[in-house]
């Protein structure tokens, strides 16, 4: 029987995982390759992987898109959970989480949302009025992940490459050409984690900046404003500094990173404890842009039959939340492999 190889596209943390975890379930007659314009060892504006500032918060909406990405989302954290205890070079690292809303939205105030939503997640306390700034309204901790977000994306790649999966930089015009990159194999099956999904007009990028400073930072915090924005400081495991953030801008193409903005960012992040001792003094390492690939209605999750039996498998769209999604997508798309006879089940190593 000839080799077959599966193809999958893109290399960002969506791309990694789930190539990483069709690895444990190929057939012995099956190879894998990535394909991607860019690797961890780039740097694009394009690339939103490596810019993330990756932890894990979760959102308290009620809708199918919310009910998927939230099953996503726990089967993620029990990965990181059990990575970060297990392997600390990987650049995950569990800490404290809290949140500090100002005006806390209506899903917030509903306690079934609430305990739906966060209940799951170790240490899971509400926090007093005394724990939190005056201003704030509604205060939670929980014990999260943070993510190093280069050294994951490089730890995920080295694994896949030790594991005998092959990569290619290549930019694809169309997914229907990775099914000519096998050399002598044949392709059955594309995986495409490709951001915007090759001009789906359901698609779009949502603009991030962010700031990267010296700073050290023992908790992850999120804050809601009182005029409705967030802010946000993780700190990056393996002396990797904190990410001050953040905008959400949709559909904004500027690459330039505001001083504007970084000045707003980082005079909303001197109001909060944990950079108080700093006099709201910030040792700026870099201002970041990343482009995150966004799609209305969610993530595109399906197997696409394209003729005979061959078939593209869709995994792209995650926006703000690919770290966040990840394992949760990549077992999502191994399983419509399984459906479809794509690949074997076998217990994972």
């Amino acid at each position: 029987m000839s080799n077959e190889t599966v193809v999958v596209i893109g290399a960002g943390v969506i791309g990694l995982t789930t190539a990483l975890h069709i690895q444990q379930h190929l057939q012995p007659s099956q190879n894998i390759l990535i394909v991607a314009r860019e690797f961890p060892n780039t740097t694009s504006l394009n690339y939103a992987s490596p810019w993330a500032g990756a932890h894990y918060r979760p959102v308290p909406v009620s809708s199918p898109q919310a009910a998927r990405e939230n099953s996503q989302a726990r089967r993620t954290y029990e990965h990181f959970k059990q990575l970060a205890t297990e392997d600390a070079s990987s650049g995950v690292q569990l800490i404290d989480g809290e949140e500090h809303l100002e005006s806390p939205p209506p899903e917030y105030l509903n306690e079934a949302n609430i305990q739906d939503a966060y209940a799951h997640l170790d240490g899971f306390r509400r926090l007093t009025q005394d724990e939190t700034p005056p201003e704030v309204k509604w205060g939670v901790r929980y014990r999260t992940y943070v993510v190093n977000s280069p050294v994951y994306c490089a730890y995920l790649l080295r694994k896949f490459v030790l594991n005998g999966g092959q990569t290619r930089e290549y930019t694809l015009v169309d997914p229907m050409e990775a099914f000519e990159l096998a050399g002598t194999g044949t392709v059955r099956t594309v995986v495409n984690c490709s951001g915007l999904g090759f001009g789906d007009p359901k698609s779009f990028i949502i603009r991030g900046q962010t700031c990267l400073v010296r700073n050290p930072c023992s908790v992850t915090i999120t804050r809601q404003n009182s005029d409705g924005t967030w802010s946000f400081c993780i700190p990056r495991p393996l002396s990797g500094g904190t990410i001050i953030g953040g905008t959400k801008e949709p559909h904004n193409w500027n690459p330039t990173p505001s001083l504007d903005t970084r000045k707003q960012l980082l005079s909303n992040a001197a109001k909060w404890s944990p950079f108080t001792e700093s006099g709201g003094q910030f040792d700026v390492i870099r201002d970041i842009v990343g482009r995150r690939p966004a799609r209305e209605g969610g993530m595109r999750i399906e197997a696409e039959r394209v003729g005979g039996d061959r078939f593209i498998v869709h995994a792209y769209g995650a926006g703000g939340r690919g770290f966040e999604l990840s394992w949760g997508v990549a077992q999502d798309v191994v399983q419509l492999m399984f459906e479809n006879e794509l690949a074997r089940q076998k217990a994972s190593l």
